[in-house]
């Protein structure tokens, strides 16, 4: 195997570690988003587990953050829970931040 060969394909390990640890943390962070709009909408134990699940399996809707962020804005919404948008998305950033921190300590 040539030095190139070689490199390749350590790149492209590293790609595929690093998007199964960026896929790890987005779904850590959706659960943790979903607790948190349960709590904001009264809902506690198996029925935030619930909900929270909810959340994670509408991320794979579409590509990107949006179909998550619109299921809980509308979830929101139905509640009358009365949170911005920029509330939410700030909540997705800081709950994203501290997934990755998480997942990298694990592993």
């Amino acid at each position: 195997m040539t030095t190139f060969d070689q490199r390749k394909d350590a790149f492209e390990n590293r790609f595929a570690h690093d998007e199964a640890l960026r896929f790890k943390a987005t779904s850590r962070r959706n659960k943790q988003l979903g607790l948190w709009a349960a709590a904001l909408m009264g809902k506690a134990g198996a029925e935030a587990e619930t909900y929270a699940s909810e959340v994670v399996a509408a991320d794979f809707e579409e590509a990107g953050d949006e179909d998550v962020f619109r299921k809980v804005r509308q979830d929101l919404d139905a509640a009358g829970i009365a949170q911005s948008d920029h509330q939410i998305r700030r909540t997705m950033d800081e709950l994203l931040a501290k997934a990755i921190e998480d997942v990298r300590t694990e592993g």
